[in-house]
């Protein structure tokens, strides 16, 4: 495992650049360590409080520092032997979110066909989607824009062929958004979770919202169906998932076994139904792909029976699915609290004599085989969104608090 140096960035034509991208990241085979925030100082203590409790106070102090300077547990990152290959055989790259770590990984390969794993931090990572060109991911109350600043023939620390750089938050307010979308005129598309709808941003307000289900009475903060996956096809919205019906605040939690639906936004009409949780659905390939998360699998839907057929089963808690060819890469996360209480999920892993992880996995849809993997195993246990970015092959970011967002200048000029 050896460490990214940096190395200056060319400036193409009509192009200047007063900084350099560093690069975070790790170019690994097995293992990296994990990237953290810096933690926060204690908070000051009174006078008052000094002089009534100076012991407990030295104390508390004590225990602070030592936590400040305790290291964090490193995230230990495995993957296939051939991963490298295969991204470069399929001609992309993968990005995927953690919205528990506050994460957004880049996968892609790197020098030596090693794989480059990098990652930056984003509070509460969720849904991504975009192109080589441009990025758009949730946060914790804004979407990101991020653009690619390289021009085709350069590259950032002689490494990465794509340097995608925050230029837009669009702030919301904490709305938990989940998924996005992007429809062929441009416009993002959102998953307003708390409030129960579709929305795009709105120039003046939080958000525009542009359809709720026919069961969500009224809009308002909260969370009823818990509304999470967003289909796009031909570049407009068709299909979501929930995984209710419930018109009640927290509704849902109450209907996680078999509760689950999938609507077709354009005809309010529910073409699935009897699912567990499903995240994540994408037209691909003439079917509809969906997650159904409660058990464990990926499948299709039947629209005669508006029924789920299951394909693949993974060891995890399904959220992210990306379609490239006859690829699908499926995001799996680990239980919150140890199992998966309620869920078929729980069962299927024991009848199968498997435990839960974190990562990601590329199937090959026609014959069910998990052909590559990368795996998390430490601190970081979940993961949301998943996407291929096509004819990448090694991608980095900066951070929402980077240092060299203040100093990476670009302009365009006609002068």
């Amino acid at each position: 495992m050896s460490e990214v140096k940096d190395a200056e960035v060319k400036a193409p034509k009509k192009r200047v650049r007063k900084a350099k991208p560093k690069a975070e990241s790790k170019v690994v085979k097995q293992d990296a360590a994990l990237e953290t925030s810096e933690q926060q100082a204690p908070a000051p203590v009174s006078e008052k409080s000094k002089a009534a409790e100076p012991a407990s106070t030295e104390k508390a102090d004590a225990a602070a520092k030592e936590q400040q300077e305790k290291k964090p547990e490193p995230v230990v990152k495995t993957c296939s032997p051939s991963l490298t290959t295969f991204l470069t055989k399929i001609n992309a790259s993968i990005a995927f979110t953690s919205y528990q770590s506050g994460r957004l990984y880049l996968l892609g390969s790197g020098p030596n066909k090693k794989l480059s794993f990098h990652e930056r931090i984003y509070q509460r990572a969720m849904g991504i989607v975009g192109n080589a060109k441009r990025l758009y991911m949730g946060g914790l109350y804004q979407i990101w824009r991020f653009e690619n600043i390289l021009a085709p023939t350069e590259k950032a620390n002689k490494i990465f062929d794509k340097c995608y750089v925050p230029r837009n938050a669009q702030y919301t307010g904490a709305i938990d958004i989940h998924e996005l979308g992007i429809k062929k005129d441009g416009t993002i598309l959102f998953i307003n979770t708390k409030y129960n709808c579709l929305c795009e941003p709105s120039v003046n307000h939080s958000f525009k919202v542009v359809w709720k289900p026919k069961f969500i009475s009224k809009i308002v903060g909260e969370d009823r169906c818990h509304l999470n996956g967003l289909a796009m096809v031909d570049g407009e919205a068709k299909y979501v998932t929930a995984i209710c019906k419930s018109d009640t605040i927290d509704g849902w939690r109450e209907r996680r076994h078999d509760g689950g639906v999938i609507i077709d936004v354009t005809t309010d009409e529910i073409v699935c139904e009897g699912l567990s949780m499903p995240h994540s659905p994408r037209w691909a390939n003439g079917k509809l792909w969906v997650l159904n998360s409660g058990t464990g699998y990926l499948g299709y839907v039947d629209f005669e029976t508006k029924s789920f057929v299951p394909h693949t089963f993974c060891p995890g808690f399904l959220r992210g699915l990306s379609i490239k060819d006859n690829y699908a890469v499926v995001g799996l996360s680990k239980p919150r609290y140890e199992r998966f209480e309620g869920l078929q999920l729980q069962q299927n892993l024991e009848e199968k004599d498997s435990e839960a992880w974190c990562g990601i996995q590329i199937i090959d849809l026609k014959d069910s085989k998990v052909v590559e993997w990368a795996r998390l195993d430490g601190p970081v246990t979940e993961l949301f969104d998943a996407t291929f970015i096509e004819g990448v092959k090694c991608p980095m970011a900066l951070g929402q608090n980077s240092p060299e967002n203040l100093n990476l200048i670009s302009f365009e000029s006609k002068v």
